[in-house]
């Protein structure tokens, strides 16, 4: 991660990645144009480093000029191209390949449209590293694309924010969830894990996440992804990991501007957790820790079999399928436990004691994240 102005960056595109990329491109126009010379047109400022970097590796000889054109203010492309500098040489019957850094909107490309309308030369193709296929609004045709990316504002490798990251090697991402805490709380049947939910979401003012909950919503009101779960549980099969996340995605976008969130009965399996680590990653945040209440099997049984006396739940008042219940949590739990450990995020904390006693256990490990 790194800062720059008020704003933080996250590692996007490797130093690795962009030198293939220009690789191919090189060798890509240099069979497209055969024996002929061409003249690369680089766009100042930022695709200085790109030019550079690129004309070392192409193959044949070729020549090289830059126009300067402006169109961002920090970190929007405007509708007002400044042309700072210009042609300086005759192109007449030259092919000619504009090298951009970036292309988003497109308004750019419009400039050096209009720029090289008049200059008489045999073939104006457009070649850039990056490309924003949902910002583009404009015709032109693009002949040579490095990498497509999402439309998210980057630094580095030539381009900058306010002035700053032109000099990085690599490309950085816009980070726009600056401050977000993401908890996983785990308990076995019994450990009190709805309760001490409940006291977190409002000590930390997070946004409590229950799968259970998400699905009696949405196939209580027929959503489009409730009666696709309904048609899965009707049949007798699983609800795909894809139906719950789309779920939980749902979930984490009515609530934009929560400060996290506490996810709670959800992951279960390696895939159900890779594939919440990118939910989150979409989201420019991550999960930051994995809390797991412990509490000793025949507390929990003998708690669920008081509970069951008025609960009304049938699976609280048989013993045998309490513990069978508790097992299949500690199968699921145990391949998550060994997931979060390795990244580090896996925290058990003794479940027995008073509500007050555990909800202060569970603070003194959130409070240090």
């Amino acid at each position: 991660m790194i800062k720059l102005h008020d704003k933080y960056f996250k590692p996007f595109v490797s130093a690795k990645e962009i030198d293939a990329a220009l690789q191919r491109l090189a060798d890509e126009i240099a069979e497209d144009v055969g024996d002929e010379i061409p003249v690369f047109v680089g766009i100042l400022n930022g695709s200085f480093m790109l030019t550079s970097d690129f004309v070392k590796k192409y193959p044949k000889t070729c020549e090289v000029t830059f126009i300067k054109l402006a169109s961002y203010e920090g970190v929007k492309s405007t509708e007002d191209i400044q042309r700072l500098i210009g042609l300086t040489q005759d192109l007449t019957g030259r092919t000619v390949i504009i090298l951009e850094d970036i292309i988003d909107t497109g308004n750019t490309l419009h400039e050096v449209h209009r720029i090289f309308k008049n200059e008489n030369v045999k073939s104006l193709k457009i070649a850039t590293l990056f490309y924003k296929p949902e910002a583009y609004k404009k015709d032109f045709k693009l002949h040579y694309v490095g990498i497509e990316i999402p439309n998210k504002f980057i630094v580095g490798y030539g381009l900058d924010y306010d002035g700053l990251g032109r000099n990085l090697p690599e490309v950085y991402q816009i980070k726009e969830t600056q401050h977000m805490t993401n908890l996983v709380l785990f308990g076995p049947p019994g450990a009190g894990k709805g309760t001490q939910a409940e006291f977190l979401k409002e000590k930390y003012n997070l946004v409590h996440i229950s799968t259970g909950d998400v699905f009696r919503y949405n196939m209580k009101n027929d959503t489009a992804l409730g009666m696709l779960a309904k048609s899965y549980i009707e049949k007798g099969g699983l609800v795909p990991d894809q139906v719950t996340i789309d779920m939980l995605k749902a979930e984490v976008e009515k609530n934009a501007d929560a400060n996290g969130f506490i996810f709670d009965g959800f992951p279960r399996t390696n895939a159900q957790a890779e594939a919440l680590d990118q939910l989150m990653d979409s989201k420019d945040s991550q999960i930051n820790a994995m809390i797991a209440l412990e509490v000793d099997d025949e507390v929990l049984v003998k708690r669920l079999l008081e509970r069951g006396k008025t609960s009304g739940r049938k699976d609280d008042a048989d013993e045998a399928v309490i513990r069978n219940r508790i097992k299949v949590y500690y199968d699921e739990t145990a391949i998550l436990k060994d997931y979060y450990t390795a990244q580090d995020k896996y925290h058990g904390v003794d479940g027995v004691g008073s509500i007050e006693d555990i909800t202060e256990r569970l603070s003194g490990v959130i409070d240090k994240l």
